[in-house]
């Protein structure tokens, strides 16, 4: 096994992160990767509540008017000048288009004027680091350890990964179809919720009974890490439509079922993991649904007195943020900053 990277033979820096991959418009200044001296984001999210979901362009227009004045208030927040920056951290992808490109194009041209280096950070990488940025009054005498799992799970993404080193990620397992987060909003969608769904639908499971309705478990009977959602999702349009006219009170029942349903099924492919790699220290869980409650304590109850589980420090770092991609940027310098610089070149090229 790689030996990972000590923190301690880090050397200090200070960057700027950007993100916008979708419909977020955020800066944040972080030192070291992980003390986060300011994080700011400016979201178009209630633009989109009536609209069923993020429209691109509308997105892209709001970032091109927010981006400056984000940057702007992310360096006074911080109390920073552009001389105290030592670089500057953008994401590259996944994400829009037209929004990656607001972000790409800014960072580039301030990175120019500045003349800052510039790193690419994958957003998904975002994410995997967003475990070590500090709150407020954190215990930095407890930092995350290697070699570890990491749940990333979203909208877009729902990955078991066995981490190494902020660099040696490998890939386990996947969802064949949805992803949790899609899981989520589809359900929400079914069941009259307004968009963003996750939050709705976990809101309307509360005070609901989780097992009053019986979802099928998806992929029990396989020998693999992956997930599978679509079933699910399917077994709710069926069970909705045999139940036209559900009381309030069987509403909660059957959001809480649906959600503990997709709760348990990530729950269960990480026990999985850690019975087949007893090396593991740790389990993170991390990207946007890693705010739901209702996954957190099933985790704990199920493998906490195995490995320590950890997930981001606040909820603002659990979806979309800079600070996480700024604390990418950080680790991707100190372990492999040839990678870090020439891929961005490679890969912004292509999109521009």
């Amino acid at each position: 096994m790689d030996e990972a990277p000590e923190l301690y033979k880090l050397s200090s820096m200070t960057i700027l992160g950007i993100e916008t991959s979708c419909d977020e418009t955020s800066a944040s200044v972080v030192k070291d990767g992980t003390q986060v001296l300011c994080c700011i984001i400016a979201s178009s999210r209630k633009d989109f509540e009536g609209k069923g979901g993020v429209i691109p362009e509308e997105a892209a227009r709001r970032q091109v008017e927010c981006i400056l004045p984000v940057i702007t208030r992310a360096l006074e927040t911080a109390h920073i000048t552009v001389d105290d920056i030592d670089s500057i951290a953008v994401t590259k992808g996944p994400g829009l288009l037209g929004s990656l490109l607001v972000g790409t194009a800014t960072a580039r041209v301030l990175a120019s004027i500045w003349k800052k280096p510039l790193i690419g950070v994958d957003h998904l990488l975002g994410h995997l680091d967003s475990i070590w940025l500090q709150s407020e009054g954190s215990d930095k005498s407890d930092p995350p350890m290697f070699p570890c799992l990491t749940l990333s799970v979203s909208g877009g993404h729902s990955d078991l990964r066995l981490r190494r080193s902020h660099t040696n990620n490998t890939l386990i397992g996947t969802t064949r179809d949805d992803a949790a987060g899609e899981a989520f909003d589809k359900g929400a969608s079914l069941l009259g919720l307004s968009y963003p769904g996750g939050p709705a639908l976990s809101k309307l499971a509360e005070g609901g009974n989780e097992h009053a309705f019986k979802f099928p478990s998806p992929l029990h009977q396989e020998e693999t890490f992956d997930f599978s959602f679509s079933g699910l999702k399917t077994s709710l349009k069926y069970t909705l439509r045999d139940h036209p006219n559900l009381f309030e009170q069987e509403k909660k029942d059957l959001a809480a079922s649906y959600q503990y349903a997709i709760c348990k099924h990530l729950t269960d492919r990480i026990e999985h993991v850690v019975e087949k790699h007893s090396d593991i220290q740790e389990m993170h869980l991390v990207g946007g649904v890693s705010a739901n409650t209702r996954l957190r304590s099933l985790l704990q109850e199920s493998i906490y007195k195995k490995i320590t589980i950890r997930w981001p420090a606040t909820l603002r770092y659990c979806t979309d943020n800079a600070a996480m991609i700024a604390a990418a940027g950080y680790f991707l310098m100190q372990e492999s900053p040839e990678k870090a610089l020439e891929s961005f070149v490679t890969e912004a090229a292509l999109r521009c």
